[in-house]
């Protein structure tokens, strides 16, 4: 999926911005904050809030954004920048914020995170600009077949969403884990709601609207389910499940919206 999105974008695309040193004090700053105004709530809650803020932009992010049309050089960037700086990040927030599980080291969960990001976004980047330099005419190719990626990242929502319900379903519920489930919906709403229109917002001054929005906004969501599943409470991954939903009602509705405006 990536391959084709990138497959049009040459290492020139990738330009960096103040825009995504903001982006990234929201994620990051806001993560913190989050978890410190909800933990006295409810402690697992405040953990699936932290990550529904903290977890990097999704690696398709770049698709959505395209068909919104949107800066995807812009998305590409923070997409990349992100990742890394989130890499760094949790290794060295969570043992501090939390004790819910024995922490690893930091080089550990370093590279543990790093084995989940680099062949799903460093491997297609990298393939695909050496297509473009050493096979030109497959690159040319695979860049007019690019508007697949959409149907992939379709195929790909489909199952995630799946999965988030069959995880919810999955859960022992009783009175007070049921009140958890809830909040660490609503938490997954508040966050999600938060970030789009933050990103949107910031954006806009950088003219840059739509990426804005989506860099924070849309998440790497199987990462963070499988950062809750590994060093917090399990149950907190029931936030980044829910965020999946919200955050791809509100991606939905965009495109509509969009295909909507196209048609008047």
């Amino acid at each position: 999926m990536l391959l084709l999105t990138f497959s049009k974008m040459s290492v020139k695309d990738l330009k960096f911005s103040p825009l995504h040193l903001w982006l990234l004090l929201i994620e990051i700053g806001g993560a913190v904050v989050v978890y410190y105004a909800v933990v006295p709530i409810d402690e697992v809650a405040a953990q699936g809030a932290m990550v529904c803020m903290i977890c990097p932009t999704a690696t398709a992010a770049a698709v959505v954004t395209g068909k919104l049309g949107g800066n995807a050089g812009s998305i590409t960037t923070y997409t990349l920048l992100s990742n890394m700086a989130v890499a760094v990040a949790v290794p060295l927030l969570f043992p501090l914020l939390t004790d819910a599980h024995e922490q690893p080291s930091f080089w550990m969960a370093f590279l543990h995170i790093l084995k989940k990001i680099f062949p799903l976004l460093i491997c297609p980047f990298i393939a695909a600009q050496l297509l473009r330099h050493y096979l030109p005419e497959v690159n040319r190719r695979i860049a007019s077949v690019s508007g697949l990626a959409f149907y992939l990242w379709a195929v790909a929502l489909t199952i995630a969403m799946s999965q988030a319900v069959a995880a919810f379903f999955e859960q022992p519920h009783d009175g007070k884990t049921g009140a958890t489930e809830l909040l660490l919906a609503l938490m997954a709403l508040i966050t999600c709601a938060i970030q789009f229109f933050s990103g949107k917002t910031i954006g806009k001054r950088y003219d840059d609207t739509i990426a804005g929005g989506q860099s924070i906004g849309q998440k790497n969501t199987i990462l963070a389910i499988w950062m809750c599943n590994s060093y917090l409470n399990p149950l907190s991954s029931l936030g980044p499940g829910a965020y999946i939903v919200w955050q791809n009602c509100f991606n939905s509705w965009q495109l509509w919206r969009k295909r909507k405006n196209e048609g008047k």
